[in-house]
């Protein structure tokens, strides 16, 4: 009977209850692994040119031309440093190798008559003392650069290489104070003597190790005590996802250099599907980027294992469509604290980039910037473009163009996930140092409303930390807090922001820090 009563009770009796919380931006990063409906509230759906820090989101730096004339894709850079300090920054483009050290017109090439531009190197110094830049390709014959002048390392050259056809070295690594370099399409690795850029090299063949056959595709040093030293294990990596590993010292003496063990990861993607983390190695795979400490703890490798669990089914579509692009590249940027993944969705253009922050973990995607290849020159990021050399992270726009960013947070239910919501008003809170326009759509209940609405901000004024209201003077001495509370209506069980903003102008630097929602709480749904 009381049931009854409470069927008869009008809907419109309850007490409507007011409600007021502040959600942080997504600082968890963009998220494509799980539903939508049970997201957290920090992740975001989509993250397009925000990158995630520790405590709030910015829209990412863009770049500036660095070197311009090269004439054709460039598909190579690579940095020379000498043990003096003596820093160059060469480009291949087309058939040509250049000087791109110093900004602007790009001078006569250095190395010509190349047949492509898909070169891997190394800086390595030989016992003489001597720092050189050795390039390969399988392709051409080894180009080495001493500071001075470049030299084509054949059999006969100083120095030279003897015992193999040095035009099929390619993807150089070291291992144990030697040189070490892949025959192109086989499963065959060289190494030089010790402490040595040339002499007679020696083979080592994968074949009766790996059971999968195919080919090397990148080798490198493994160690789990983050730094170089005697516990190295000797890494190569194969085209069907097998990893072979060595330990010990002269891989001449079975006693001193022994098989490990084979593993099975995945299939690399790329030519470039390795880069040194830490101590450890990040390897790229169709099935996501695995650390090699991690993928190699057992047998199976688990999916969550994978940094990129939680944008892996983007990396997979990616791998689908675009796996036999050239381009892709894993890229670490520490002067930023982030891990660059170049996805080449076009070949020389329409390029795209998943950008994680190495401090959490948390992703975001960058767009227009088609880069073919990446290079930390010093501590600055440089990428190759067509023609182009550019500066990464260099300026608030992208060469002349702004940058224009999107963010859709995740859905929130604000502690209530049955009961309806009257939305009533939100407020943004961001920081800039510049007068940045931005439009904004709450959407609710899964939709996917595109921004609709640009918000209005005051403007934005200086002032003393001890002296200014804290709405509007300056954060910090260059960065102001931006925080007005914006009418929007909307009825639903959950709520997103979608935010988007254009950098460049008189907003050179743009945060988004949380966002306040003011709400009435209706009936069960």
């Amino acid at each position: 009977m009381r049931q009854a009563a409470l069927l008869k009770q009008p809907r419109n009796s309850r007490r409507k209850l007011s409600g007021q919380v502040s959600i942080t931006s997504p600082v968890g990063g963009l998220n494509s692994r799980d539903s939508i409906a049970d997201m957290k509230p920090e992740d975001a759906i989509q993250m397009d040119n925000w990158f995630p820090q520790t405590s709030d989101i910015r829209v990412r730096r863009g770049y500036s031309s660095h070197v311009t004339g090269l004439g054709a894709q460039v598909q190579s850079l690579m940095a020379y440093n000498k043990s003096d300090g003596t820093q160059k920054l060469y480009a291949a483009a087309g058939t040509s190798i250049f000087n791109v050290t110093s900004a602007g017109a790009v001078g006569s090439a250095e190395v010509t008559s190349l047949t492509n531009a898909k070169w891997q190197h190394i800086n390595y110094m030989d016992s003489s003392g001597t720092n050189w830049l050795c390039a390969f390709n399988g392709t051409d014959s080894p180009r080495y650069h001493n500071g001075s002048a470049w030299i084509t390392i054949t059999a006969s050259s100083t120095p030279g290489i003897t015992n193999v056809t040095t035009s099929l070295l390619d993807k150089p690594f070291t291992h144990k104070r030697r040189l070490w370099a892949v025959e192109k399409n086989s499963l065959s690795c060289w190494y030089l003597p010790a402490d040595g850029v040339g002499g007679g090299a020696v083979e080592i063949n994968l074949n009766g190790i790996v059971k999968r056959g195919g080919k090397i595709i990148a080798g490198g040093a493994w160690t789990i005590d983050a730094g170089e030293g005697l516990d190295d294990y000797w890494v190569a990596i194969t085209s069907e996802g097998e990893v072979v590993v060595f330990e010990g010292t002269d891989p001449a003496a079975a006693a001193t250099f022994s098989l490990v063990g084979v593993w099975h990861i995945g299939e690399p993607i790329g030519d470039r599907p390795m880069v040194k983390y830490g101590g450890d190695l990040l390897i790229l795979t169709k099935q996501g980027v695995y650390p090699m400490s991690k993928a190699l703890a057992s047998s199976d490798v688990a999916p969550n294992v994978a940094i990129t669990d939680k944008i892996q089914s983007d990396v997979s579509n990616a791998s689908t469509l675009y796996s036999t692009n050239f381009g892709w590249q894993l890229f670490l940027f520490p002067q930023a604290e982030m891990l660059l993944l170049n996805i080449p969705e076009k070949v020389g253009s329409g390029q795209i980039q998943y950008a994680m922050n190495t401090l959490t973990g948390a992703w975001g995607r960058f767009t227009n910037i088609e880069a073919n290849c990446w290079e930390l020159f010093g501590s600055d990021a440089y990428f190759g473009g067509n023609g182009k050399v550019f500066k990464f992270w260099s300026q608030d726009k992208d060469d002349t163009s702004n940058i224009d960013a999107e963010a859709k947070q995740a859905f929130s239910y604000f502690g209530s996930r049955g009961l309806i919501k009257h939305f009533k008003m939100i407020r943004p809170i961001l920081l800039s140092n510049g007068n940045p326009s931005f439009s904004a759509a709450l959407n609710v209940d899964y939709e996917d409303v595109p921004v609709n609405a640009s918000l209005t901000f005051s403007p934005i004024t200086g002032g003393l930390w001890d002296a200014a209201r804290w709405d509007a003077g300056l954060w910090g001495g260059d960065l102001a807090v931006i925080r007005d509370w914006q009418t929007v209506v909307a009825v639903g069980t959950a709520a997103a922001l979608r935010l988007q903003s254009q950098s460049g102008g008189d907003a050179n630097e743009l945060r988004w820090e949380a966002t306040d929602f003011l709400y009435e709480v209706g009936d069960v749904l």
